[in-house]
Parts: structure tokens; C-alpha cells; sequence
């Protein structure tokens, strides 16, 4: 019987164990996907205690506290931090086989060198020593950066952000690459009129531009992108439910913006045109610049009416959904790669039903200009653990290049989540030593240890190119 995560845990073969420990384990992190905060990094912050790192902000583990009976005011409330932390440990042995079982013992493990199990009895302990570490300087956020051995991190940030915290971060000339990614996703929320047109004179203010047309508008959003372009940034994301390729005129997006910047609201047809619009000038600004595009799809949100009412997005009550894709995605995908204006492309699916919709999608619009220039995205939110990440990679295998997949990312706020490219690279390990083993791919280390490496690491530096 194997002991609970040891140096081999996930790694069920000699020829996995190997490919990890030789290969896998020493590549640095390209983080190009996260939700950290840049000004937490530029100040180097210090946590105070181990709830404020790890349960802020984290609806996972909330997810997980009020299924085990925790009423709120210990998951967003005002309980205090110890109280909250208590809570999270009373719920932990409850989640075995849940992956936050698993990436709470590795980030014990890794960043605090604790091998015990977090439960009630340990809790007042373990608390104890964690917090007395995170009060040391070699636990500020740029140091758990470095301890993570991360090479470049993309956190996630809307056009009307000033950036002013990666400028000090650049200045400062912290060794690590942090840049920023364009979320324009607020631009196309005609559906909320009130909401849009306050965001939309938001940007206005920023861009100095008055937006009183559909071409002030792109201006506007033009001048946003260029200000990026020059902090750096080289990434879109954008976060939808499914792909928007509906038929429109320029004449009717002129009138729809007219209806709702003057608060009225729009129809269902209105909105996708609309969105269609923005989405495909979105990929066109991404185009001209050489950036790349991600987009994340299919998530139903805020399901709860009553606790989105009264605790926000973001407070884990998503859910996977069931939205069509396969013809609008083409046809978006389409559109861009007949006027040769489509990016290097990242598609992230949350329907683990849409694998192979996904994968053969990409290779219609591969052109041969870029390595893996079309990108069927790692196994995302819902399906960031052990089974959804094989999934995804089978489904890449059969109908792609795992060869060329640029590999895990974050996608976290916390700080401590980089033990997920660790609890990746182990899956991927395994997934390639069991095929050694049952004599499904050759026993050449050169060949496969290479190709790790790669899918760990080098394949999105070479990527990106930042």
C-alpha cells in the first residue's frame, strides 16, 4: 500500500515516476492565466495568517464549506479568520476525493513543509506554524513567487484599469514577468443597460474619448488596447457563455447602440448582434498586434438569485452549462480566417461533453504559421482535477497534438494555487508512463522526456514569445 501523497503520488509506474522527477519537476511555471492581484505583487504584500492567503476570495473551498453545513458568515461573513480557518478544517476530511483534498495536503507540503492532514485536531497546530512562516519576509508574495520557481505571470484585468501597479512591478524590476490580460467583457453587457452605460462613460473618462456613437466606441476601446499593447500586455481573455456569430449590418449596430446608451432595453436578437459585433472586432484588434486570444466558455452564473443578490459574482454559485457551440464557433472562427485576421487562439471548454467538439474545431483553422497555433486549452475551473485534465488531454491526443499543448495555468487568486502545475505535471506523467508501460508508445526517454518538458514549460514561452 502506497503511503498518502509521497514523493510518487499520481505517478503509478517507474517510466511516470521518471518523466516527473527527471524531467517534469525542475521546468519553471508560465502562469498565463491567473486571477492574482497586482497590487498584492507590487506591494509584496505579507498575509497575516493562513485563512487570509487561502480561503479570501477562494469559491472553491466556500463551495465545499456550506455543502458540509457552514453557514455563510464563516465562508464570506464576518466570523473571524481563525473561525473561518476552523470551519475549512472541519470540512477538509469531508472532501476526500474531492481535488481540494488533495491540493490543500500539496500546498501544506509544498510551501510549509507540513505532511500532516488538515482536520480539527491538527487545525490549531497547523495554523500555528503556517502563520508564524507567512509573518517571516521569505513568505511576501514576490517570495512565494520565486519559491514557486514561476517564470512569467498573466493576471486578468478590464480596458479601464490603469495598470499603475504592473508599471511598479516593472519598475521595481522584479525579476519574474508580470503582465497584464485584456477582459473586455464588460463592453458587451448590453443585456444590463444601466450597467453598460456606466461602464461605458467609465471608459470614456479613461480614454478621454466622448463616446456618443458605435465609432466612438471602438475608438475608445482602440485607444484602451494600444495602452496595453504598450504595458506589455500580448493576451485577450474573454469569458462568455458560448460563441456569438450572429448576422448584423453596420446599420443595425449603430441603431442597437443607440437604443441602449439611451437606457432602453434591447431584444434577445438585438444583444447577440450586438455581442457578435464586438466579438469579432475584438479579434480583430488582437490580430493586428500580434496577440493572442483566449476564450472561456459555457459557464452558467449566479444561479442563486438570492445569494447573488446578496454577495456578488464570483462567490461560487457557477456552474458548468449546456450552451450550443459547435456552429456559432465555426462560423466566428471561420469569419476571421477567410479575411486572414485570426489570432493565435485558446479555447477553454467547461462541458467536459464538448472535449471532442472542441479538438476537432481547433483543427479546422490550424494553418501551418504557428506550432499549435490553434490551442484546445487545459482542463479549466470544473475540470481542473485529475479526471478532467486526462479527459482533455485524451481528447487532445486523439485529435491533435498533445506534442504541441502549451499546458496547465492557475486561473486562482491565491497565491499558493501554483501546486495545481505540479498536480498537472504529475497527471501528464502518468498519463504517458501507463501508455509506456502497456506498450502503447515507445520507452524513449529522449523522445518523451522532451515532450514533457515541453507541454510543462517550453511550449508556451516559444508561444507566447513575451
Amino acid at each position: 500500500m502506497k503511503k498518502f501523497m509521497d514523493e510518487n503520488f499520481l505517478l503509478q509506474t517507474e517510466t511516470a515516476q521518471k518523466l516527473y522527477h527527471e524531467h517534469a519537476a525542475k521546468m519553471p511555471i508560465f502562469d498565463y492565466h491567473c486571477h492574482l492581484s497586482p497590487k498584492e505583487i507590487a506591494e509584496d504584500k505579507q498575509f497575516e495568517n493562513l485563512a487570509q492567503i487561502w480561503l479570501a476570495g477562494d469559491h472553491y473551498k466556500w463551495r465545499a464549506m456550506r455543502t458540509n453545513g457552514v453557514e455563510e458568515q464563516f465562508c464570506t461573513g464576518d466570523a473571524s479568520d481563525w473561525e473561518k480557518f476552523e470551519k475549512w478544517a472541519e470540512t477538509v476530511p469531508g472532501a476526500i476525493r474531492n481535488p481540494l483534498y488533495h491540493w490543500t495536503h500539496l500546498e501544506l507540503k509544498k510551501f510549509f513543509g507540513i505532511d500532516k492532514l488538515l482536520c480539527p485536531e491538527t487545525a490549531k497546530e497547523i495554523w500555528d506554524e503556517c502563520n508564524a512562516k507567512l509573518n517571516t519576509k521569505e513568505y511576501s508574495c514576490r517570495n512565494i513567487i520565486r519559491m514557486a520557481n514561476v517564470h512569467t505571470i498573466c493576471t486578468t484585468d478590464d480596458p479601464i484599469d490603469s495598470l499603475e501597479y504592473h508599471q511598479a512591478i516593472k519598475a521595481d524590476g522584479f525579476e519574474v514577468n508580470v503582465l497584464p490580460a485584456w477582459r473586455p467583457d464588460k463592453a458587451t453587457m448590453v443585456d444590463r443597460p444601466e450597467f453598460w452605460n456606466d461602464y461605458i462613460d467609465q471608459l470614456a473618462n479613461v480614454s478621454n474619448v466622448e463616446i456618443d456613437s458605435f465609432d466612438a466606441l471602438m475608438v475608445a476601446i482602440e485607444k484602451r488596447h494600444q495602452f496595453f499593447h504598450d504595458n506589455g500586455c500580448r493576451l485577450s481573455d474573454h469569458g462568455l457563455e458560448t460563441a456569438y456569430a450572429e448576422d448584423y449590418t453596420m446599420t443595425e449596430i449603430n441603431s442597437i447602440f443607440d437604443k441602449v446608451r439611451e437606457m432602453n432595453g434591447l431584444t434577445e436578437k438585438e444583444i447577440l448582434k450586438f455581442r457578435s459585433c464586438m466579438l469579432y472586432e475584438f479579434g480583430i484588434m488582437d490580430h493586428a498586434k500580434g496577440w493572442t486570444q483566449q476564450y472561456h466558455f459555457g459557464v452558467i452564473r449566479n444561479n442563486s438569485t438570492r445569494l447573488f443578490s446578496k454577495l456578488g459574482p464570483d462567490t461560487g454559485f457557477d456552474s458548468i452549462g449546456d450552451f450550443p457551440i459547435a456552429q456559432p464557433l465555426a462560423k466566428f472562427l471561420d469569419r476571421l480566417d477567410l479575411e486572414n485576421k485570426l489570432a493565435k487562439t485558446i479555447l477553454y471548454n467547461i462541458n467536459p461533453s464538448d472535449n471532442e467538439i472542441y479538438a476537432t474545431m481547433l483543427g479546422n483553422f490550424q494553418d501551418g504559421s504557428v506550432p499549435g497555433k490553434m490551442q484546445f486549452g487545459s482542463g479549466w475551473w470544473f475540470l481542473d482535477q485529475k479526471d478532467g485534465m486526462e479527459k482533455q488531454m485524451n481528447a487532445l491526443s486523439n485529435l491533435g497534438l498533445l506534442s504541441r499543448f502549451i499546458g496547465m495555468l492557475t486561473d486562482s487568486r491565491s497565491f499558493l494555487s501554483y501546486t495545481r502545475h505540479e498536480y498537472f505535471r504529475r497527471t501528464l506523467c502518468n498519463l504517458i508512463g501507463n501508455d509506456v508501460e502497456n506498450g502503447e508508445i515507445p520507452n524513449d526517454m529522449n523522445l518523451l522526456g522532451e515532450m514533457v518538458e515541453n507541454i510543462c514549460f517550453n511550449n508556451a514561452k516559444e508561444y507566447f514569445n513575451f
